[in-house]
This record gives structure tokens, sequence and C-alpha cells, in this order.
């Protein structure tokens, strides 16, 4: 029977034990340690540490494998191709110079979502106590 004061939610329960879902995600989004946010999460580009240099947290066992490369094509698809058709529609440009502007904004922010996806993907993880996929 449970305590009706005191309701138990997958978000307490993961508050409880100290790892609390929203600042993990936060820290990874910025590529910080989900434990402690000052160590950096990421050696190079995206590569996971295999431990936090700050707080010593084991991280090594983190694998998000695609689901940031995932996140980051809808992300960017949904960003980019109503932002192109407002262009198109607005000033019609010429189309190299739309092409090249959409891809050099399309690749711009793939490389700016992509780490900070991963990170948060991680993080997630560890709140969740996943250890990887």
């Amino acid at each position: 029977m449970h305590d009706q004061a005191h309701p138990t939610t997958p978000d307490s329960e993961a508050e409880s034990d100290g790892r609390a879902l929203r600042p993990a995600l936060l820290r990874g989004w910025r590529r910080r340690c989900p434990q402690c946010g000052a160590g950096p999460m990421l050696k190079g580009y995206l590569k996971v540490r295999d431990r936090c240099p700050v707080c010593a947290e084991a991280l090594h066992h983190h694998r998000a494998d695609d689901g940031p490369a995932y996140l980051t094509i809808l992300i960017v698809g949904h960003v980019m191709a109503p932002l192109l058709l407002f262009v198109f529609t607005t000033w019609r440009p010429e189309p190299m110079i739309l092409a090249t502007g959409f891809s050099v904004g399309c690749v711009a922010l793939s490389l700016y979502l992509l780490p900070r996806l991963k990170g948060a993907m991680v993080a997630l993880q560890w709140a969740r106590r996943m250890h990887g996929f």
C-alpha cells in the first residue's frame, strides 16, 4: 500500500538516490560530467571519457550508439525544412545561393547539436542507471 502523502514516481525515485534527471541532462547538454558538472564528459569531439577527470565517475560503459545522430537529423530536418520553404517563398533567391546557404546551415547546425545530444543521451543513461544500451 502506497502512502498517499508521498506518492512514488520515477522522478522522485531517481532524485532520492542522488541522480536527478533534469540537472544531469543540462550537464550532459553542456558536455560535462552528469555527476559533478565540472569535468568534461567528452574527449575530442564525440568520444566519451572512461572516467570524469574531476570526480572520477565511471563513464566508460555509457554508449549512445546512433541515438544522437538520429535526433540530430530529426531536429535539423524539422528546423531547416520550414525555414527553407519560408525563405524560398518570401525572397525567391537564386537556386545555387539557396542550396549553398542551406547546406552550410544544415552542416553547422548538425555539428553544433551532435556532441550536445550525445552528452544529453549519456546523461540520461547515467541518471536512469542504464549503463549503456
